[in-house]
């Protein structure tokens, strides 16, 4: 189990081909780029806007503010939930300052005009005074598109892009023996970062930086190519499953003593680590095993669905463009990142975890710590770099983006060089071109020309 091959190993049913194209660093730090996405990047995706949990009685309102747009959604009368550009039609003011509300009526805090939840002007001032009469029951706000997947609220600008669950594909498929449906979400954090939002999404294409940026995680995920499974999908998605309960095949920890945290990750499920001293790989079989007979009186109801690899390995999908969902049978994390309104170099990241409602469960480690098992039990907004943690990997992610943003800017950078295993960030840019441009970008040289 030693043995590195340092070959990258894709999935033959979801793989996808790649042209070559150049990673030129304008994509980076040029305010053209910026705006080229504004306007054929953003409208043509989905966005994730919010928890169900957020919306519990008619008039309950989230505000998603993405770059220089806003959006929020209203749960209706009949509990259904829709979507606004944050605009009045009167004179634009923003109609909802806040992140969250319950209002029994939408006002324009500038001169009162007031929508029922449906959108639609049902009072303003001197009714008589507008050329035509009075304009209640006329003038709507303007709708975006709404939908739910999971235990998410979705939003898109564009009438012509896919269904949701169509445009998900083929996540709802794939994840949908997790139960995530009623998942709670116990963390939501967020924060300023001083680089581009594509420099996240290029870490998150790739587990190249796992044994430099994240080696603590060696001892209990094996982030060896031979056993680390890449995905492609036609959706423009991908993704990659990630061997849990082992330590990595990089270093020789099979032959070794059980290493920390694995050894008590075996003990929280009855095994004894000792056992398992000199064939290290083995526990993960165990857990499985464990997790099979005990999941299900612990109050773990959605473990009797999964398979083992999703019991014990962990799943890591990103949503194309700006949103990555990892997967494990005990924890959902949610890292995404949005443009900057004005500044292309920086960005904002978001950060949630949810967790599955175990009875009897009140506490759950998160990445920041314990947290009672509640709807946002921890949020807060920050400054990355300011001191407040948004979860020790994630810290670590975010670590290397100041200074690759600042290294992009050199007239010495030429473009990117990828080895196999990066093949997801070449794919992710190709499609960006497509997209922003409209053409692909020049072929990369070969290595060394």
């Amino acid at each position: 189990m030693n043995v590195e091959s340092h070959t990258s190993r894709y999935s033959p049913e979801f793989d996808q081909p790649v042209r070559g194209d150049t990673i030129t660093a304008d994509r980076y730090i040029t305010k053209e780029w910026m705006e080229l996405e504004e306007k054929n990047l953003w409208p043509k995706v989905w966005h994730l806007g919010a928890v169900l949990a957020e919306f519990e009685e008619p008039g309950d309102i989230v505000r998603h503010n993405f770059g220089k747009e806003s959006v929020f959604m209203v749960m209706q009368e009949d509990r259904s939930i829709k979507a606004f550009y944050n605009t009045c039609p009167h004179r634009g003011n923003r109609l909802v300052l806040g992140d969250v509300a319950s209002v029994p009526k939408i006002v324009c805090g500038y001169h009162g005009w007031g929508f029922d939840y449906d959108g639609t002007l049902t009072s303003v001032q001197d009714p008589d005074d507008f050329e035509g009469g009075n304009p209640c029951g006329k003038v709507k706000l303007t709708e975006v598109r709404c939908d739910t997947w999971g235990p998410f609220v979705w939003w898109c600008m564009d009438d012509d892009v896919k269904p949701l669950h169509e445009w998900l594909d083929p996540y709802p498929e794939r994840l949908k023996n997790y139960g995530l449906e009623n998942w709670v979400r116990v963390i939501n954090l967020s924060a300023e970062a001083d680089f581009n939002w594509k420099i996240i999404r290029d870490n998150f294409n790739e587990s190249y930086h796992l044994p430099t940026i994240h080696p603590e995680l060696a001892t209990f995920i094996n982030d060896g190519l031979p056993t680390t499974l890449f995905e492609m999908y036609p959706s423009g998605h991908n993704a990659m499953w990630m061997i849990g309960h082992q330590a990595t095949t990089r270093a020789d920890y099979h032959s070794a003593e059980v290493p920390a945290p694995l050894d008590d990750i075996a003990r929280a499920w009855g095994i004894e680590p000792e056992d398992y001293n000199g064939r290290t790989g083995d526990i993960r079989q165990a857990v499985i095993d464990a997790k099979r007979k005990l999941g299900p009186e612990r109050g773990y109801t959605n473990y009797p669905d999964m398979t083992d690899q999703q019991l014990v390995d962990y799943f890591h999908c990103t949503m194309f463009p700006n949103v990555t969902l990892t997967m494990s049978p005990e924890q959902c994390q949610i890292l995404r990142t949005e443009p900057h309104p004005t500044d292309p170099e920086k960005c904002i990241f978001q950060h949630w975890c949810l967790y599955p409602p175990v009875e009897g469960m009140k506490e759950v480690e998160t990445p920041i710590g314990p947290a009672p098992l509640k709807h946002d039990a921890k949020q807060y907004h920050t400054r990355y770099g300011d001191g407040e943690t948004l979860g020790f990997v994630a810290d670590q992610d975010l670590s290397i983006g100041t200074s690759q943003q600042q290294g992009l800017n050199s007239r010495g950078f030429k473009g990117c060089i990828l080895p196999k295993q990066e093949k997801r960030v070449q794919r992710f840019h190709e499609l960006l071109n497509d997209m922003v441009l409209g053409e692909p970008t020049p072929k990369a040289p070969p290595i060394g020309e």
